[in-house]
């Protein structure tokens, strides 16, 4: 099974965050965050990483590593993830498990769904008490523990929480998904999420809804969120580290 990050967008909401860099290479706690969700696939065993590259695709390569495999949208300022998981797909029938590249996690979520005997799985954030959706979250609808609907202009009273950005497809579930991409890239979807295509597979196969049980994560499109994520986020996911090592040892 293979990691897959998505990391060909600019990242241009930011506002300037990420000075003159692509999303993928702002830092936090001194890390990037494409080093950093590297790290995590290759502690949790993926240690064959593929990044999709776009923007700045020398810069993003550079520090990406000689030992990852980089595939390059080269449309990427055309495009969206959809696309962009569309041109790795000679490197997914496997099986994978994708990454956003602007999420940054707790380790144990990926531990988790890479735990999961379901073929699909998708991580997922439940809904809190009181919590309000806007249109900026990928909504997420389940029945009896598996995913009947994803999109973001999803009517928010009837979302059960939000997509994180990390899905995994095993070998009999890949195949399908790399279908439905190259359907749905053929029929012009150029500029779609790529949950479209996550939300069309589980129309008719098993898409296991995993929860985050409380880990932390966040996904960083505005400067309010890069901030949250150094302040908050961060110490929350070295705190809880730090707490499980002191418990093993």
């Amino acid at each position: 099974m293979r990691g897959i990050i998505l990391a060909a967008g600019k990242g241009s909401r930011l506002n300037g965050t990420a000075g003159d860099k692509p999303k993928c290479l702002v830092e936090v706690g001194g890390i990037t965050l494409l080093e950093r969700q590297i790290r995590v696939l290759k502690q949790s065993g993926l240690t064959d990483v593929v990044v999709v590259v776009g923007c700045q695709s020398d810069r993003v390569r550079a520090a990406a590593g000689p030992s990852i495999t980089c595939v390059e949208n080269s449309r990427f300022a055309e495009t969206n993830s959809l696309y962009s998981l569309w041109t790795a797909r000679a490197l997914l029938y496997e099986g994978f498990v994708v990454l956003n590249c602007d999420v940054l996690f707790h380790p144990a979520l990926l531990d988790h769904l890479l735990a999961t005997h379901h073929d699909a799985a998708l991580l997922m954030a439940y809904r809190e008490r009181e919590q309000e959706y806007g249109d900026e979250e990928m909504k997420v609808k389940v029945s009896r523990g598996f995913v009947v609907d994803m999109s973001k202009t999803m009517e928010p009273g009837e979302a059960d929480g939000e997509n994180l950005g990390i899905v995994k497809f095993g070998p009999a579930s890949a195949p399908e998904l790399v279908g439905i991409l190259d359907r749905i890239v053929s029929d012009g979807g150029l500029r779609d999420w790529a949950p479209r295509a996550f939300r069309e597979f589980a129309r008719t196969r098993p898409l296991r809804a995993i929860a985050t049980r409380g880990y932390p994560w966040i996904e960083i499109d505005f400067p309010e969120d890069y901030a949250r994520a150094v302040n908050q986020v961060l110490p929350a996911i070295e705190g809880t580290a730090l707490t499980r090592m002191r418990r093993v040892s």
